[in-house]
């Protein structure tokens, strides 16, 4: 655990600073993709590869990498960018989202970058509602600036295994059933297909979510609200956001939340593809009252229960 802290400490120590690492790589092109290095766990050469019969068709095959069977998974293709060739220069980047293990086929590695979240940027609406895009950014290569594509991997992923909405019965707890419908909950996260997933698991016991794409978004939003006198947590029952996102991440919200004495009590739950030890820790540190891990139907119930609950008994 004390190694836990300790790589929490070296990324929080500045919490507020709003920073991130991508891990830049080409698909076979020369346009440059990106990933967060917070999601990477190491990145090796070409693993022999064994086929699965029956697969998707997006799975290139199964490694044996560090003594597990890890489904790799050929990104140019889940992209629709057609299948990466095989070449001297494709590595396998092992990621870990949403407590599962995978690899994805990738070509070349260029680099890993440190910057701002906020020179990441939306994709141009003109860039249609289906791509695989979360965010975009600029970066210099051989003198000249290119444009880098962060790529939407938990779309990638749901389109391989779809995420569920449906909640466990047992979970459900009948005395506070009544209560959820006409709640509202603010939702910020940059992924299309993780909104989606929200929205659909809550809309089922009438609760409204109200929508943003990053954290700056919705901190217009609930300052909107303190301007006008309004009590924040009358508004919301709770705020569920995303870890990384353009222009402002969660760290950074819920930081800023905090620290503004008007909507400082607002219940805030980290909904993150990020797993395990490192990630409780980094919610207590920043402040956040819940971590759940994205694409949990049961998880993501439990806590909006938790809260209504206190609301309720108040």
């Amino acid at each position: 655990m004390t190694n836990i802290l300790d790589s929490v400490d070296s990324r929080t120590r500045l919490v507020g600073e709003n920073r991130l690492e991508l891990l830049m790589f080409y698909l076979g092109s020369t346009q440059p993709f990106a990933i967060n290095v917070f999601k990477v766990r190491e990145v090796i050469k070409v693993p022999k590869l064994s086929q699965m019969p029956g697969s998707h068709p997006n799975i290139r095959g199964v490694a044996m990498i560090r003594g597990k069977s890890i489904p790799v998974i050929d990104l140019r293709q889940s992209i629709g960018m057609g299948s990466i060739g095989m070449s001297d220069e494709c590595n396998v980047i092992v990621t870990e989202y949403n407590r599962t293990i995978q690899a994805f086929l990738v070509g070349q590695v260029i680099n890993i970058k440190n910057m701002g979240w906020d020179e990441i940027m939306e994709p141009p609406s003109s860039s249609g509602r289906n791509n695989y895009l979360t965010a975009i950014t600029r970066q210099d290569f051989d003198g000249q600036t290119r444009l880098v594509e962060i790529v939407d991997v938990e779309k990638v992923l749901a389109e391989i295994v779809a995420y569920e909405v449906g909640v466990s019965e047992d979970v459900l707890d009948p005395h506070l059933t009544p209560y959820m419908a006409g709640q509202r909950v603010l939702v910020v996260d940059d992924s299309s297909t993780a909104r989606a997933q929200v929205s659909e698991t809550l809309s089922q016991f009438g609760v409204e979510c109200i929508i943003k794409k990053n954290g700056a978004e919705a901190l217009h939003l609930l300052k909107s609200w303190c301007d006008e006198g309004k009590n924040v947590s009358d508004e919301i029952l709770l705020m569920i956001t995303d870890a990384e996102m353009p222009e402002m991440d969660g760290y950074k919200l819920t930081h800023e939340v905090r620290s503004d004495s008007r909507m400082s009590d607002l219940y805030i739950a980290l909904n993150t593809s990020l797993s395990g030890s490192f990630n409780e820790a980094m919610v207590e540190k920043v402040g956040c009252n819940q971590f759940i891990s994205k694409f949990q139907p049961d998880l993501l119930v439990n806590v909006v229960q938790e809260r209504l609950r206190q609301v309720v008994a108040s």
